[in-house]
């Protein structure tokens, strides 16, 4: 073929003879019917169109002076598509032509460390991405028979979820709370422990400040976490489709990876802000209001984009979808519209709470209003063991404590469970950024379960856990050996 000859040219490829030729060489005489629209207006992200009655929902329209649309709204006589990239040239009048595609982005290994729009578009001023695959952004979600059950354990690093709250691969869990309460922190602790665990980590940024973009970037950049991870970024200033897009342009990128077998881990920051983006573009394409003025198909919204979240069976590849939505209350409202809809489309929540926090109880997890449903069945059984007697203990101490605020004189038994349930309390306080290994895990819930720091003092909590830290780091130990040789284990470095 002449275009073939054409293009092995070399560099004569790029000049306007070559391209011409190359477009000679693939023409062909014949019909061609296409149908031509008009932009009836355009403003706030949205473009009203004319003219296009064959045009499909979630297609791409192409306006003559270089912008892109998305089909949203199919009306009676015209469509209502929200703006992906905007030139200033764009006014009413222009023409627009259907593309008969649906969006799609690049996906692979090759976006390991970078960070993209939804667009798939380069945010970082790195080299451009050469992506060998491409996938679309809406897809339906794997069918039942391609799924199986959650029964490996997905690490945080954190005290209180690894042992109270477990999540496993290929399970949604929601990380509810107030503005301000450490959500964000426990997600990219999290991400930052699946180093050196052939984890690929998926961040979603949606409507953002820059500022927290780029703190958020660099911290994870500081803790050797970009190597595995991809940033998917629509900022405060983005245009509302891309804020809408974003949370599925993430999960394309981890299904991807789910689907070759991997195991990934992605998290929505926030779905408060995505919500709200969708019943922008909702109203200013005038469908009709429910409650609070969302659109009555939010539901539908993030159940179709959390129910991509699984575990595959190895029919499938074996590969697992963890998946980590972020959503934000008004004063520790959880029954508000948002937070109640995907409270009942996950697995459970941990709820980061407020008052906690103030207290200076870090990660202010309150265990209470948080629950994990399957993470359980994936828990490895020598810390769900250990864990069930300290949760146990912890609650009781949560009962308890209500009654020395009324000052009373207790017994000496009543004050050893308080004390021994106040040194509890500080044990399960963390450093932020600062992930733990599961043997320190199993080696702290032996340590308090055996009684080694009922008799200490409050303030020798913190240096007595540092040097248990240091000896577990030291050993070789596994969780996987049985109560009896930790127990040894343990009284051998703290005594």
């Amino acid at each position: 073929m002449r275009s073939e000859q054409v293009s092995s040219a070399g560099s004569q490829v790029n000049t306007p003879l070559a391209r011409q030729a190359a477009w000679l060489s693939g023409y062909r005489f014949g019909l061609r019917l296409s149908e031509l629209g008009a932009v009836a207006s355009v403003g706030d992200g949205i473009a009203w169109i004319d003219g296009l009655p064959s045009a499909c929902m979630d297609e791409i329209v192409r306006l003559e002076d270089g912008s892109q649309a998305l089909v949203f709204h199919l009306a009676h006589n015209r469509i209502g598509a929200i703006l992906l990239c905007q030139t200033t040239r764009i006014t009413a009048g222009a023409k627009a032509f259907l593309t008969g595609k649906a969006l799609s982005m690049g996906v692979g290994d090759a976006l390991l460390g970078r960070v993209i729009d939804p667009l798939g578009a380069v945010l970082d001023n790195g080299e451009a991405l050469s992506c060998s695959a491409y996938r679309q952004l809406d897809v339906r979600s794997p069918p039942i028979i391609a799924r199986d059950f959650v029964a490996q354990p997905m690490y945080t690093g954190n005290k209180i979820v690894d042992t109270m709250l477990p999540i496993g691969k290929g399970q949604r869990q929601l990380i509810i709370g107030d503005n301000g309460a450490g959500k964000s922190a426990l997600a990219i602790d999290t991400v930052i422990n699946q180093r050196g665990k052939n984890v690929y980590c998926v961040y979603v940024l949606i409507g953002q400040k820059r500022s927290t973009v780029v703190n958020t970037i660099e911290t994870l950049r500081r803790a050797d976490a970009m190597a595995y991870t991809v940033v998917v970024v629509a900022e405060a200033t983005a245009m509302p489709g891309l804020k809408y897009l974003a949370p599925f342009a993430g999960c394309t990128v981890a299904e991807a990876w789910m689907a070759a077998g991997h195991d990934t881990l992605v998290v929505y920051d926030d779905l408060t802000t995505h919500a709200r983006s969708y019943r922008e573009l909702s109203l200013l394409l005038r469908r009709p209001p429910g409650r609070e003025a969302y659109p009555g198909d939010i539901f539908y919204l993030h159940s179709r984009l959390l129910e991509r979240s699984t575990r595959l069976s190895a029919n499938h590849g074996g590969g697992s979808m963890t998946a980590l939505p972020i959503i934000e209350t008004e004063q520790g409202e959880i029954t508000a519209y948002i937070p109640t809809n995907l409270i009942s489309i996950t697995d459970g929540q941990i709820y980061l709470d407020h008052q906690l926090f103030a207290r200076g109880f870090l990660p202010a997890i309150d265990v209470t209003r948080s629950v994990s449903r399957i993470g359980g069945k994936a828990q490895h059984h020598n810390i769900k063991n250990e864990a069930g007697r300290m949760k146990l203990d912890y609650l009781q101490f949560i009962e308890l404590e209500v009654f020395t605020r009324f000052g009373s004189r207790l017994e000496a038994g009543m004050e050893a469970r308080i004390h021994r349930g106040q040194v509890l309390r500080e044990m399960l306080k963390q450093d932020l950024l600062a992930p733990l290994t599961i043997e320190f895990q199993m080696a702290w819930l032996v340590a308090y379960n055996e009684g080694l720091f009922d008799n200490i003092s409050l303030e020798q909590v913190k240096p007595r856990l540092a040097l248990l830290q240091a000896q577990v780091a030291r050993s070789s130990v596994s969780v996987d050996e049985g109560h009896d040789q930790w127990k040894i284990l343990v009284y051998t470095w703290l005594k």
